[in-house]
């Protein structure tokens, strides 16, 4: 069970952190809620009222919100850089490509049949179907309580979309997998990792969803949770031998970078496109759009 427990390990670590940032009043970031920064960079404009007047008139999406939605995009630059960056390692980086052998040989040679299954279990919380059972299941219990039929267009473009993206890359890359036993059947190429990516973006989806109109410790409880999962799944892929370390972490990259991208688009918890992230102040409903 060795390597079960190094999956736990990985996986607790990220839901600590998670959780750390999540309900730390100090900090003006959160894993899962955009509002957090935005509301911090709206603070911070306050007292510079030239800079604020600027960035209404260069990024305007209902005053402050649309600086939130430019820094997005940055965000998707970020992202690219570091995929860019771990593909360089993978070339010129005797170091990971050591990493990269020694995790998927050791999590095939020590992995015994309880481990396996328990990692096949772990690991399907990042498959195609589990993903797109969870976030249809979030969209309509979010649905029944608030009526807004902008979550299904939400999760819809955050599952899709981290779909199309992981598999473009596959294709620009055509890295090979691991040549080790492989302990559970896979095609495809290698980089990033799709199981990474879709849990890394679709389990934070859910907890924005599922955190609308909670306390603070709640959301950070679920931005624990969504962490948990992410961590969990991308541990898994790498110790079944079906991924090479660099792999989950560029899809753990993009997963999240994806799903901050969409979450800031339509508004964080408001759950509305357009609209600042901002607009559902802490435990309201959003506003009401007048036409």
């Amino acid at each position: 069970m060795t390597v079960t427990l190094v999956v736990v390990a990985v996986a607790v670590l990220a839901a600590v952190g998670a959780f750390a940032v999540s309900a730390s009043r100090a900090l003006a970031v959160d894993p899962i809620d955009p509002a957090v920064p935005e509301r911090a960079v709206a603070s911070w404009l306050d007292h510079r009222p030239k800079l604020a007047r600027f960035v209404r008139e260069r990024f305007d999406r209902q005053t402050r919100g649309g600086f939130l939605l430019t820094a997005a995009f940055v965000i998707v630059g970020a992202v690219g850089v570091v995929v860019g960056v771990l593909l360089d390692l993978i070339e010129r980086s005797s170091t990971l490509a050591e990493i990269d052998d020694r995790v998927a040989r050791w999590g095939s040679e020590h992995a015994t049949t309880d481990a396996i299954h328990v990692l096949d279990v772990v690991t399907d919380l990042g498959s195609t179907a589990v993903i797109t059972a969870a976030l249809a299941t979030v969209a309509v219990a979010d649905y029944l309580r608030r009526r807004n039929t902008e979550v299904f267009v939400f999760v819809a473009v955050v599952g899709v979309g981290q779909l199309i993206l992981v598999n473009a890359l596959k294709v620009i890359v055509d890295r090979d997998r691991p040549a080790v036993l492989q302990l559970v059947d896979v095609t495809g190429p290698s980089f990033p990792s799709g199981h990474s990516t879709a849990a890394a973006a679709a389990w934070a989806a859910v907890a924005l969803v599922l955190g609308r109109g909670l306390p603070r410790v709640g959301r950070a409880v679920l931005a624990a949770l969504a962490a948990l999962i992410a961590a969990a799944v991308a541990a898994s892929r790498a110790l079944l031998g079906v991924h090479w370390v660099s792999d989950v972490l560029a899809g753990l990259a993009v997963g999240w970078g994806w799903f901050l991208l969409v979450a800031i688009a339509f508004g964080g918890r408001a759950q509305r496109l357009g609209d600042p992230t901002s607009a559902e102040p802490q435990g309201l409903s959003p506003p009401v759009r007048t036409p």
